[in-house]
């Protein structure tokens, strides 16, 4: 028993990480149909502001959270309006444009903070060992996944449950006649790509107790994020959620017995496998018109 809660933990903790990393990148496209390859650094960005709060500032990380989410959400929502916003159905020039944007974020946190790896304290409070059903897990980590449910539980609230939630779905449906409808297309992709990147930067700020905060970070985190996202349904929140639970429980098991690097490849493979049969993902997806 202590073992098959312990690999449940594990899994659990893997997944708060891939759902906190991939619930933006989600979301982004799923209004807006771009595909952004600088989510990785927004995630980056957040660590590096977790970072600075907490060795110039003297914040806390928990202090530092709702900060850290509203500076990274006006970094987006200036990209939105400077860049993304000329470049809508135009796919191929999206994912230059947000690629070239990430080189461009790393090397000025390169030239700025430097390359060298940087160290966020955990929360004395949350520092601790927690005993669940005869396995201990960590306490900060059991926080992560808690905030990653809420962060989905509201993102799903407003998309399902509020007027601005119906535009978005009248948009995703068909944005010419949501359009018609007077509903504001252009304010409604701002603001998405706003929380989207407003959740990245939280997903980094979260992260960076537990991982080494370096400009590449946010590298590996996209790739990640773009597996849960294809797995799930590039629309489904849903779908997610599921994903990242399911790839985060399947890494943890895989890994107990051989190790990160053969489950990561396992892993892709698997996917691979599930897309060759089943190419909108585990949820069906709705068509963008």
């Amino acid at each position: 028993m202590d073992f098959v809660v312990s690999q449940i933990l594990t899994g659990l903790s893997l997944s708060s990480i891939l759902l906190l990393v991939a619930l933006g990148l989600a979301v982004i496209y799923g209004v807006t149909g771009v595909i952004n390859l600088a989510h990785g650094e927004f995630v980056m960005l957040g660590a590096y502001c977790a970072w600075m709060l907490q060795t110039q500032f003297g914040w806390g990380l928990l202090a530092s959270l709702v900060p850290i989410f509203i500076l990274i959400a006006i970094l987006g929502w200036l990209i939105e309006v400077l860049v993304i916003r000329h470049l809508y159905d135009r796919p191929l020039d999206t994912i230059l444009a947000t690629w070239g944007l990430g080189v461009m974020i790393q090397q000025i946190v390169r030239l700025t903070a430097g390359g060298e790896l940087r160290y966020v304290q955990m929360p004395p409070s949350l520092s601790r060992s927690v005993n669940i059903l005869g396995a201990t897990d960590s306490a900060y980590r059991l926080f992560v996944l808690g905030v990653a449910l809420a962060l989905f539980a509201l993102t799903w609230f407003i998309y399902s449950y509020t007027s601005f939630g119906l535009k978005l779905r009248a948009i995703t449906q068909n944005r010419s006649i949501a359009s018609c409808f007077g509903i504001n297309s252009a304010r409604a992709y701002r603001l998405t790509f706003a929380y989207g990147a407003g959740i990245a930067g939280l997903a980094g700020a979260l992260i960076s107790p537990l991982k080494s905060v370096s400009p590449e970070m946010g590298t590996t985190y996209v790739v990640d994020a773009f597996m849960v996202v294809v797995l799930g349904g590039v629309q489904s929140l849903l779908g997610t959620l599921v994903s990242s639970g399911l790839l985060g429980e399947i890494s943890g098991l895989l890994a107990y017995y051989s190790n990160d690097t053969i489950a990561k490849a396992l892993v892709l493979l698997a996917i691979v496998i599930i897309i060759r049969f089943r190419p909108q993902g585990l949820f069906a997806q709705r068509v963008r018109a």
